[in-house]
């Protein structure tokens, strides 16, 4: 046996040893299929539109036995030249050595937000040699699409899989364009555009129909729109493609428009139950039986026509239960359902590995008992499907199910839901459980990932998680933070570093179970029952905002700066929101007038100052949204629908309301036009009631709130600036010599409490450890 050979053999023994199954015997086909050269020329073009002053500084190699332990791998090198010398296995591998060393050596970062890429004047010296943990590092969750890449055009998508390549991510959810394949496979099955176009829902909320979730919502699509997709498509895969990332594709979850049902009688389907309070006119497709010969028909013609429109890397996403449990809890029926969707993708594509959200496992572990989901894991041949453990920092999963009885998962930090906007991260647990999954006995964890529902928020904690990639030990968090700070500032200013130091071991550093979904008082439906918490003591937060205001001098040209002032001020009047939220209700209940009128101004104010601190930021503008989705219109009709699409995604979520601000953003716009004004109209019914001793009829009250403030909103065609306007350092201090001195925070104390949630909350009773000040007004 050659050398090579048996190196090769030895590690694939060594990264395994620890598993049930070599995954190598099943998984082994899963390799870039484009060449050395393709991917030396992806990477070279990703460094000259990222660092444009200093690209020729950098060669770079991509062979494939370079490193011998069945892992990707990268090797760094300065030469006596001056040139950096970057080798890896694949382009994503050099492109994270390129992305290590900026880090690392040159103080520089490149993120969602913005990007600091002047390289030193000489490039510092590296000799480094990383082999990378696992075999996958995944991207995207099926909801991300649709909260933060709906509107993307092609700019918008170059740079951010350019992010993609850095961040080490080789195997991306594409799901763009499959409108544009279901619409050609759904005519070969008889369909007319009238069924089509009362089935396909708005782009906004394409993610829920493809889950099965909803349907027509905000709808239909227009033939200019799957065209336009389907270019984009072929964009963005040949340019992940070209990195030596693989892409996971759509199929055929069982989920059909109910023009099936009129065309094939005699297929056995059940109507889906309604998802979140949607009418019969926009939820419940049907879900053909497994046992239905029409179900391979339907799954073979969809991969067909998919691979001939986008090739295949060889792996579907698959999810035919998400938050809805199969009709039948048998395990032979909850079995047949797996089987059928697998031979549904191999029929088609014999080499097809089914990649499946775990998320159903979490989210109603009473209906998915070991059994149940055993029954449904093990229904496909081990090794063929790839679970996405989709919310390992606090839900996860792998060990309630036995490492999935067998079947190879992906670690997932999913932190973000609805895209929503507030500073929360759970930095202790990725910084060790990842280790720990990795390295636990019978483990049959193959990767990470990121899974947000909603990106451009929370960026430290991603860029926390993206680097379990490489590291072999928890990192030193203290030193992690700092080293953020400098990067993403372009200097040490020791006073925000302090402020970061609070924030690390505070706001990042969540490890409760209550679930975070962005219902803060200040952008919440008004009412008189609304749950208050916090996993942190609002001094940790105000004495950090007192540091970031003593360093705005100092780092007053800094983007990313100003970006985080903004978010770390507008963290802060949330949390005045919330204070003032609590005296507002007991002035209320002890019927003081006088004493709500004193808390009421102050209340509302926050809202005026928010707006001010958020303008001075394009990231926290709604303009941009809206105009993006504008812009991807073709026809007057379609601009106005489109529109209609940014705006009821982000409030009502529904057409009255089903998922009222599941997706809302504080952002200047959305806070002046939509929040305030709500608010305003719910503390004028509740003074009007104090006057006249009587008790608020709050239903009366949010009917009128719905027609005279949520839905005209989502109808309303204002212009709002996509660009910023207003001082963020004079603005932010303004409001901290405001704000700072309002309340007086005693002493903190770690109390155990029992939650009761109310009947709109998920969970029922929780037990919680909560650090709650007590706080005075002054």
């Amino acid at each position: 046996m050659h050398l090579k050979s048996l190196l090769l053999v030895v590690g694939f023994w060594f990264f395994h040893k620890s598993a049930a199954y070599n995954f190598e015997e099943t998984l082994g086909h899963l390799k870039p299929k484009v060449s050395a050269k393709t991917q030396e020329d992806a990477v070279l073009g990703m460094i000259k539109r990222t660092t444009p002053n200093g690209y020729k500084l950098f060669l770079v190699k991509v062979d494939p036995d370079f490193e011998y332990s069945g892992r990707e791998a990268f090797k760094i090198q300065k030469g006596t030249d001056g040139l950096i010398r970057i080798t890896g296995t694949t382009g994503v591998a050099v492109a994270t050595a390129f992305n290590y060393y900026l880090k690392y050596f040159c103080n520089v970062q490149i993120s969602w937000e913005f990007s600091r890429a002047n390289l030193p004047e000489i490039l510092p010296e590296i000799n480094e040699t990383i082999t990378l943990n696992d075999r996958f590092r995944y991207y995207q969750n099926v909801c991300t699409t649709s909260y933060t890449f709906v509107w993307w055009q092609w700019e918008d998508w170059e740079k951010h899989i350019d992010w993609m390549a850095l961040s080490s991510f080789n195997l991306i959810l594409a799901s763009t364009g499959q409108e544009a394949i279901w619409d050609k496979v759904y005519k070969r099955f008889n369909l007319t555009q009238k069924d089509i176009d009362e089935h396909f829902t708005g782009p906004a909320f394409l993610s829920w129909l493809r889950m099965g979730n909803i349907r027509g919502w905000a709808g239909p699509l227009s033939t200019d729109w799957h065209e336009k997709s389907v270019r984009l498509q072929k964009q963005i895969l040949s340019r992940i493609r070209s990195f030596g990332m693989l892409a996971v594709l759509p199929a055929f979850a069982g989920h059909l428009p109910r023009a099936f049902k009129r065309l094939y009688p005699e297929a056995n389907m059940t109507l889906m139950e309604p998802w979140n309070n949607f009418n019969d006119t926009y939820c419940c497709s049907y879900l053909l039986e497994p046992s239905e010969d029409l179900f391979i028909r339907i799954g073979k013609a969809f991969i067909h026509e998919q691979i001939a429109e986008f090739g295949t890397d060889h792996l579907y996403s698959c999810d035919s239960f998400n938050e809805m449990n199969p009709t039948s809890s048998e395990l032979s029926y909850i079995s047949r359902i797996g089987r059928t969707t697998f031979d549904a993708m191999t029929v088609a594509d014999p080499k097809a590995i089914w990649v499946m959200q775990g998320w159903l496992f979490a989210h109603d572990i009473l209906y998915w008992t070991k059994e149940r989901a055993r029954a449904l894991l093990t229904s496909v041949p081990q090794g063929k499907m790839i679970v996405l453990d989709l919310q390992s920092e606090q839900y996860p999963q792998y060990d309630r199910l036995d490492q999935y009885f067998g079947q190879p998962y992906i670690w997932c930090m999913l932190h973000n839901f609805g895209g929503t906007l507030g500073m929360y991260g759970s930095f202790d647990i990725i910084n060790q459980n990842v280790i720990k999954a990795r390295n636990a006995n019978s483990s049959t964890m193959i990767g990470t990932g990121l899974t947000p529902e909603g990106i451009n928020q929370n960026y430290v904690i991603y860029d926390a998680m993206i680097e379990s990639a490489w590291r072999k030990e928890p990192q030193d968090k203290e030193e992690f933070f700092r080293l953020y700070t400098v990067r993403r500032y372009g200097k040490a200013n020791d006073k925000v570093i302090r402020g970061w130091d609070i924030l690390k071991d505070s706001i990042y550093n969540y490890k409760g179970l209550l679930k975070i979904r962005g219902k803060y008082v200040i952008t919440n439906t008004p009412s008189l029952r609304l749950f208050v918490w916090t996993w942190y003591n609002y001094t940790y937060l105000f004495d950090a905002w007192d540091l970031f205001l003593a360093a705005a001098d100092d780092l007053k040209h800094s983007p990313g700066f100003l970006h985080d002032l903004v978010d770390v001020t507008r963290q802060v009047l949330q949390v005045y929101g919330d204070i003032y939220y609590k005296n507002l209700m007991t002035a209320y209940r002890i019927r003081n007038i006088n004493k709500f009128r004193d808390v009421a101004e102050p209340f509302l104010d926050v809202f005026s100052d928010l707006e001010k601190i958020l303008a001075t930021n394009k990231a926290f503008l709604l303009g941009p949204w809206l105009e993006s989705a504008k812009n991807c219109s073709s026809s007057p009709e379609e601009k106005i629908q489109f529109e209609y699409n940014a705006r009821n995604q982000i409030t009502l979520w529904g057409p009255k309301g089903e998922i009222m601000n599941y997706a809302n953003k504080q952002w200047s716009g959305v806070v002046s036009h939509f929040f305030l004004p709500r608010w305003k109209l719910f503390v004028q019914s509740m003074e009007d009631a104090l006057q006249r001793n009587i008790k608020l009829n709050e239903k009366l009250v949010k009917e009128k709130m719905f027609k005279e403030v949520e839905e005209p909103f989502t109808f309303d065609t204002t212009h709002f600036p996509t660009e910023p306007h207003g001082n963020t350092i004079e603005i932010a201090k303004y409001i901290h010599a405001k704000w700072r001195n309002r309340v007086d925070f005693h002493d903190k104390m770690l109390r155990r409490i029992r939650i009761e949630r109310s009947s709109e909350e998920e969970f029922g009773i929780l037990e919680y450890d909560e650090f709650t000040p007590e706080v005075l007004i002054v």
